[in-house]
């Protein structure tokens, strides 16, 4: 209950609906991108930085707001995040330029990157520990509906009215959540706007440079061939070094550091991210994947590879508040060790498909890890978050969320590099076998010269004709195990954490004398 009285169903609502439109955010953009190529007159790797401009900017104010909020005061940092995110998106949707476009993203992604953590920790302070689970469960929906929602929103928008659309939609949702947080959210006496405090001025700069010049490369890496192009290189580099410069001034220079890394002292809460970060590493990766074999070597539609993903998100959904209202009693180990166990096992069987798979192998295992998801989500974050002090949530949330969606990039980023880079591996591998000394290679031959003829392919060209057959199906055979292979690597991964459980520790509620253990 806040200080007006407010449901906490309320104050749910309210956090949620800026919280589920950010969400879309991230995804809205990426079926437009070809309407708004065409309509502003640029290339492919131009349009590329209209979602790349919003997800660096999101994510260097992410581990900034326990800071700002403190800085700031939460709710009137809150009420501008929204306004920001609002009227950023009514100026994209206006934009008659890219570069425009680009810059009103920025501003889009600075307004939206505190809306997640602030939602989670007010969520959190606003439910009592014994509903940690089910405030989890209201989250996590939202988070996991975003993703869902986000691409077939924009494609109905913009086919149906124009990608303008696809941002001026926020507007209306964005100014009912400022009307709503105006008068159901108030800050706690611990969070109250703080005056005189030295403004971690190198904390901030390093943050950005970080975080900035890592998600760059993330993004860009697979289509400049990573380590070999010169701009990857030097901003990995710059990357690390800031990254660095960032620990060191944190832990030992900044009076009150933008992120408070001691946070990690929590060996909870640092197990936790860890597991968050492999979690939806693994998820990503997937789901990533997944489409792309299915069009690749399946030959499926992009409405029917979406077909195979939609049934999993539907099934981590329906899980969710089930999972969320079982562990206010019971211990949140249980559900997260099935949760992690499912998913290492539903990436294993992706990893066993073959060019015979139906539509039917493709889904069970997609479904497989929509439960499994549905199951690790909640108790996870719980088992993360419950043991950080209320004055140091907004702190812990923006660092869990930063990791989560860094987790989620460099996953889609290995796992598209791992199977491109392992594909080419079994690929030369399988080619070694194609010489005139090979037996099996004569008789393809000899059997395709006697039939393509018949066919109406000349004597002339029909061994050359053979030859481009055999290399078409060495292809597909290599890319099949590109495929098997990058699933098994992020199943092992999956796995490897689970050991990690051991270190998490059960909310206090759940410990106490006379509770279930």
């Amino acid at each position: 209950m806040n200080a007006i009285g407010a449901s906490k169903w309320i104050v749910a609502v309210t956090v949620m609906l800026p919280t589920l439109i950010e969400i879309i955010d991230t995804s809205v953009a990426n079926v437009s991108l070809d309407h708004i190529r065409g309509s502003l007159s640029s290339g492919i790797d131009e349009s590329a930085w209209v979602l790349t401009s919003y997800l660096v900017s999101n994510a260097i104010i992410i581990p900034m707001t326990g800071w700002l909020s403190r800085t700031f005061g939460r709710k009137r940092y809150l009420t501008f995040s929204v306004l920001l995110f609002t009227a950023s998106s009514f100026l994209c949707g206006s934009s008659t330029s890219l570069g425009m476009l680009v810059f009103f993203r920025v501003l889009q992604g600075i307004g939206g990157g505190a809306l997640q953590p602030i939602s989670q920790a007010i969520l959190l302070e606003t439910f009592p520990p014994r509903e940690h689970g089910m405030a989890m469960a209201i989250f996590g929906i939202g988070a996991m509906f975003g993703p869902i929602a986000g691409p077939l929103m924009g494609g109905y928008i913009t086919d149906t009215l124009s990608w303008r659309w696809i941002f001026y939609v926020n507007i209306p949702i964005g100014l009912l959540a400022v009307f709503m947080i105006s008068l159901f959210i108030r800050d706690p006496a611990y969070l109250r706007r703080r005056k005189g405090e030295k403004v971690d001025t190198w904390g901030i700069a390093l943050l950005a440079v970080w975080v900035g010049a890592l998600q760059i490369v993330v993004d860009k890496g697979q289509r400049e061939d990573w380590f070999r192009s010169d701009f990857i290189l030097v901003l990995s580099a710059v990357s690390v070094l800031a990254l660095l410069l960032f620990v060191i001034v944190e832990l030992y220079f900044a009076e009150n550091p933008v992120v408070d890394l001691r946070a990690f002292r929590n060996v909870s809460f640092s197990s936790g991210n860890i597991v968050m970060f492999i979690a939806i590493f693994n998820l990503l990766g997937s789901i990533v994947l997944l489409p792309l074999y299915a069009q690749l070597l399946q030959g499926y539609t992009a409405t029917l590879a979406g077909l195979v993903l939609s049934p999993g998100g539907v099934a981590t959904l329906v899980t969710m508040p089930f999972v969320g209202r079982y562990i206010g009693r019971h211990n949140p180990k249980h559900p997260l060790f099935v949760g992690m166990a499912v998913c290492a096992l539903s990436t294993w069987t992706m990893s066993r498909f073959s060019l015979a798979a139906d539509f039917n192998a493709l889904l069970w295992p997609r479904i497989y890890l929509g439960f499994g998801m549905g199951f690790l989500f909640i108790p996870l974050t719980t088992l993360t978050l419950s043991s950080i002090p209320k004055a140091q949530m907004g702190n812990a949330t923006g660092i869990y969320n930063l990791l989560r969606n860094l987790g989620g990039s460099i996953g889609v980023a290995f796992s598209a590099t791992m199977f491109t880079r392992r594909a080419q591996v079994h690929q030369s591998r399988l080619v070694e076998h194609l010489t005139p000394l090979d037996e099996g290679l004569r008789e393809a031959l000899a059997r395709g010269q006697a039939l393509l003829p018949s066919r109406g392919i000349p004597d002339a060209i029909a061994e050359n004709a053979t030859l481009a057959r055999i290399y078409r199906e060495v292809i597909r055979q290599a890319t099949m195990m590109g495929f098997n292979d990058a699933f098994l690597i992020l199943s092992v991964m999956m796995a490897c954490v689970l050991p990690l459980l051991f270190l998490l520790r059960r909310p206090a509620h759940q410990t106490s004398p006379g509770e279930e253990r």
